[in-house]
């Protein structure tokens, strides 16, 4: 027996909403747990915009840029735009310029935007603020994510509480957020220092920057989850895009309850 493809099955959706034997919310539903496309080292989700409100992101590190190649075509097969590959690196995106795919290049973050058509129109405020210049890579890594999903996104760095006044002279700024990515490598004290001024959430990323006694970034993670301040969360070491994943669906939450 033939297997029936997705777009029968999707097209026998339409039908029966059409025949009243289903009703739109329930084919959502059902649209909801389709499809995806198996490449054999990968299983592209191409109907992670439906559960998700976002599509799903090529984490380019540890992939070859074949593969890489192979997964950004089948999503374009697929009219999915405005996909995001991090930790990618230039030989990667050789690849996919050559194979034709346009992108955007941003190589101090290591991310790069495919198949870019024009960006939703930014809403709220998500604030990025840096420790020190170092932790640049990380915050552009969140910014651009944020803007990707249709955040507005004001950046302040270099406010590490080595000089507090620098913080401290943002304050009007911070004030207009509806969340604040705390981005601090070292003893990652910039997010306890934010959570103690604003009312809205704070979100902290511990960088790997620093001397040796920051292992690598632990010392800050230890001390971001140890933090004495109220409604402040931590994601993982160097991990600006989780940050801005859940700043862009706290941001677009709020605003829509406001």
């Amino acid at each position: 027996m033939v297997p029936i493809n997705e777009k029968d099955k999707i097209l026998a959706l339409l039908h029966r909403i059409r025949a009243g034997t289903l009703t739109p919310d329930e084919a959502l539903l059902r649209l909801q747990t389709l499809p995806f496309e198996d490449l054999g080292f990968a299983k592209p989700d191409l109907h992670r915009g439906l559960r998700q409100g976002m599509t799903e992101t090529i984490f380019g590190e540890g992939k070859t840029p074949e593969q890489i190649v192979a997964i950004a075509l089948k999503m374009r097969e697929n009219g999915l735009r405005n996909l995001l590959v991090t930790r990618v690196n230039q030989a990667a995106v050789d690849a996919l310029l050559a194979n034709g795919i346009p992108l955007v290049h941003h190589p101090l973050p290591r991310l790069a935007l495919l198949l870019p058509e024009s960006l939703p129109q930014p809403t709220g405020c998500v604030v990025i603020a840096s420790g020190g210049t170092s932790d640049m890579p990380v915050c552009e890594e969140a910014a651009l994510t944020a803007l990707t999903l249709g955040n507005h996104v004001e950046r302040i760095y270099d406010v590490g509480v080595a000089g507090l006044h620098r913080l401290l002279a943002q304050q009007d700024t911070l004030a207009r957020a509806r969340v604040v990515i705390a981005v601090a490598g070292m003893e990652g004290a910039l997010a306890t220092v934010i959570g103690g001024l604003v009312s809205c959430p704070v979100i902290a990323v511990p960088t790997s920057v620093g001397y040796g006694a920051s292992f690598g970034g632990i010392a800050a993670l230890l001390a971001m989850v140890n933090s004495c301040a109220s409604g402040v969360a931590v994601v993982n070491i160097d991990n600006g895009y989780g940050a801005a994943v859940l700043a862009s669906r706290i941001n677009q939450t709020r605003g829509a309850s406001s």
